[in-house]
Order: C-alpha cells, then sequence, then structure tokens
C-alpha cells in the first residue's frame, strides 16, 4: 500500500541558461514543441494524430470546392442556372451544381458546414482568443510580485519547473462560488485564469498544496502545448466528432493531471476534495471513498455519460488515477480496484439492495461508536476559526474510511514515473529530473 501524501515535490534549480525567446517553433518549453513526451497520457498524442488528418483532409476539400467554383465562375458556366437544371452536355465545372444539389441533404448539409468552416476557423480562432485575453486582461485581478505574491510565486515556480520559456500571465476573477480555473493563449503569450472560490484554498490555514496542484495542471496545459493556436486549430474538427472529441480532450486532461502531480504530488488529494465539494467542505471529504467508487460505480449508463458529455476525467476517475501512479488514467472502462469495501452499495444498484432507514440509522450508530472525535461535525472548516488539536487536512482526506474493511487491491509502493506508467525505475524516466530530459 502506498504512504499519504506523497513526498514534496523537488526544490526548483534555477536555469543555468536564459532560454531562448519563444517561437511558433520551439514551443513553450525548453524541451522543444512536443515537449516532454513521457508525461502525456498514452492517447494524447495518437489523437492528436487523428485530429491533424481529418483537419487537413478538411482543408484540402475547402481548397478543391473552392477551385471548382472559383472555375465555373471564371468561364461563366458555374450558374444557378445550370445548377438547378443540369444537362448531361455539362462540364466538370458545372456538374459540380449535382455536388451541389446533394449537399442539401441533412446529413451532407452537415458536411458542407464543416467544410465551410475549415476556410474560416483559422481567423475565428485568432479573433476568439485575441477578444478573450483582453476580456481577462480588463476584468481580471492579475498577480504580481505586489498583486497576490503567493500564487504569482506559485506560477512562477512551476514555469521553471517545467521549463517554460517565459511566465503566463496569471488573473484572479470572481468565481460567484464556481470552483475553476483555466488555461488558453494568444499569439506567445500564455495566460492563466484561477476563479477567487478556487484561490481562496491556498491560504496558509486552508490547503495551499491544492493550489499549487491546480497552477501547475494549468501550465501542464501550457507546457503540453494544448492551448497554442496550432494544436487549436488542427484539433478543432476533432473536437466536432462525438466520442472521438470528448475522448481527445480526456486524455488532454490527464495529461495536465500528470503534471499537477509531477510538480506538487501532496496536492493531488486536496485537489480532489475541492473539486468534489467545495472550498469549505473539502476538508471532509475522504478521498479513498471517491477515488474507490471510480471502480464500484459501474453500468452502462455511467459509461455512455463519459463518452458522449464528458471533456474532463469524473472526478472518481481522476481520483483513481491520481491515488494508484501505476497505469495512466482511463479513458473509455471504469478504472479496476478499490482499496476499501464500501458501507452502501453503488448507486447503480437495483434499489431493493439499499438499506431502509432503519438500516441506515443502524449503520450510522455503528460508525459513530468508532468515529474518533476529530471526525465528527463534518461541515468543513473556515478561516478565522481555530482548529488547534485537529488532524491536518490531508490527514483526514487520507485516512482510512470507518466500517469499510481493506480489499486485496494493493498499490505499489512509489516513486512513480510522471507519466503514470508504474514504479520510478531510474532517474531518467522523471522528465523532469536533472539528465531526464536530455533521452526523450
Amino acid at each position: 500500500m502506498t504512504s499519504y501524501p506523497p513526498p514534496p515535490s523537488a526544490p526548483i534549480q534555477a536555469p543555468s541558461t536564459q532560454p531562448a525567446d519563444p517561437t511558433v517553433y520551439n514551443g513553450t518549453t525548453v524541451h522543444g514543441i512536443l515537449g516532454q513526451k513521457r508525461i502525456r497520457h498514452p492517447w494524447e498524442l495518437p489523437m492528436l494524430a487523428v485530429g491533424i488528418v481529418f483537419t487537413v483532409l478538411a482543408m484540402l476539400a475547402w481548397l478543391v470546392s473552392a477551385a471548382v467554383v472559383i472555375y465555373g465562375l471564371v468561364i461563366g458556366e458555374y450558374t444557378p442556372e445550370s445548377i438547378s437544371a443540369p444537362s448531361e452536355q455539362q462540364t466538370f465545372t458545372t456538374w459540380a451544381g449535382l455536388l451541389w444539389n446533394w449537399a442539401s441533404t441533412p446529413v451532407m448539409g452537415f458536411i458542407v458546414q464543416i467544410v465551410f468552416i475549415v476556410g474560416i476557423m483559422w481567423i475565428v480562432i485568432f479573433i476568439a482568443r485575441a477578444m478573450m485575453y483582453a476580456n481577462y486582461r480588463l476584468r481580471g485581478v492579475r498577480m504580481s510580485p505586489t498583486q497576490f505574491p503567493e500564487g504569482y510565486r506559485m506560477v512562477a515556480e512551476a514555469a521553471q519547473y517545467f521549463g517554460m520559456r517565459r511566465i503566463p500571465d496569471a488573473y484572479v476573477v470572481t468565481g460567484n462560488g464556481v470552483i475553476n480555473a483555466f488555461a488558453f493563449g494568444h499569439g506567445l503569450r500564455r495566460i492563466v485564469v484561477v476563479h477567487s472560490d478556487l484561490f481562496e484554498v491556498g491560504g496558509k490555514v486552508r490547503d495551499p498544496d491544492a493550489l499549487r496542484f491546480v497552477i501547475a495542471h494549468e501550465l501542464g496545459h501550457h507546457a503540453a502545448g494544448h492551448v497554442s493556436y496550432f494544436r487549436i486549430l488542427f484539433s478543432n474538427l476533432l473536437h466536432q466528432v462525438p466520442i472521438i472529441g470528448m475522448a481527445y480532450s480526456r486524455a488532454q486532461e490527464y495529461t495536465a493531471d500528470n503534471y499537477g502531480y509531477a510538480f506538487c504530488p501532496q496536492g493531488a488529494m486536496g485537489t480532489i476534495g475541492v473539486l468534489g465539494a467545495g472550498k469549505y467542505l473539502n476538508a471532509d471529504v475522504n478521498t479513498h471513498e471517491v477515488a474507490d467508487r471510480a471502480h464500484t460505480e459501474g453500468g452502462l449508463w455511467t459509461h455512455l455519460s463519459v463518452w458522449f458529455s464528458a471533456t474532463h476525467p469524473p472526478l472518481t476517475w481522476r481520483a483513481h488515477a491520481l491515488r494508484d501512479r501505476t497505469k495512466p488514467g482511463s479513458m473509455w472502462i471504469r478504472p479496476g480496484g478499490n482499496m476499501f469495501s464500501a458501507p452502501l452499495v453503488p448507486g447503480g444498484t437495483f434499489s431493493k439492495s439499499y438499506p431502509t432507514p432503519a438500516e441506515a440509522l443502524a449503520m450510522l450508530d455503528a460508525a459513530d461508536r468508532e468515529r474518533p472525535a476529530w471526525a465528527t461535525d463534518q461541515f468543513g472548516r473556515f478561516p478565522g476559526v481555530d482548529y488547534t488539536g485537529l488532524p491536518a487536512i490531508r490527514d483526514m482526506q487520507v485516512a482510512a474510511p470507518l466500517q469499510q474493511d481493506r480489499t486485496s487491491y494493493v498499490i505499489p509502493p512509489g516513486p512513480y514515473r510522471d507519466d503514470a506508467r508504474g514504479p520510478l525505475t531510474r532517474q531518467a524516466g522523471n522528465p523532469f529530473a536533472e539528465g531526464g530530459a536530455s533521452q526523450q
């Protein structure tokens, strides 16, 4: 069984030389345009290759269509009359009118829209990114050495750890109760936005390592090239494909989680608590119970909800992947293995297996007899309240659940490779360890 929390991340070392300026050709980090390949989820790059092929074919279709139309207009044979009443004597260019009529069918109409989008999406993406950047520059509170310096230090340390050539802009915006953070870019500039409700978690009396993990996750998107202009351009159409587009997005999120874990492994379970229950109740989230439900909550409908609607891995699947670093995060099928037996039947079980109210009350009474004093009153931790004498938040989050027997499922002890493909057997297996980058 692995120990919790994991050891702190490696100390930040200043680079021996000034990194070169970022360009379109050399990538966001000093590790090149593809970044560190070892840390990526194994599904990410193959699916990106599919997206590139799909986009290139769509671009070729757009160019051919445009050439046919322009040629027909120039020679005067591609007219509304020739399209509506084609004849056997029409040339190739006017015969294209038959394709136009065919394109009016629902299925082909969708394809025509895709082809049309290909012709304009390069400028649409550029304008959208520019407007988005301008929006947050005007309404966000910018982190700096004098404004939210603790958060800005987290950004700077993660950027240096990942080998980024320049530090991203970082902004705090009002969250209105929403826990979120995201990354995007414009040109060669990189931006991270953190909602205020999430940023508050970084205080000393809260869970600063959870915020460090989240910030490293977002910078991981930058370091992996997920938000670069050309990555978005060549994967945009892939996102429109049902199931495949969602899967590609989930693979990127697992990669970003790998970055977060590489930089701040001790913040992984805290992040699950915050994302699952918010900035106050996070302390009372038992992350073993969350991770175990990734395996026990099965069934057709849970998988369909992931395949068709999940741009991010479900929280339970992410918790399982962050706890068991011996294998990459699950993409299609629920992950295997639960460390503890749950007191309640899985949610997808037929209702006849559910406990009656009397049985539920009996289980509560039994748990209360075992529950330590510090585990009562599970309504969160709040700033300004003295919690002296209580366990640290992380100790509460990774404690063995009450009334749950240990199963035979065992996680080999770490340290682990940063791509979550087994234990770290040599230093070069860690892409950010000294000497690891030279063996890509």
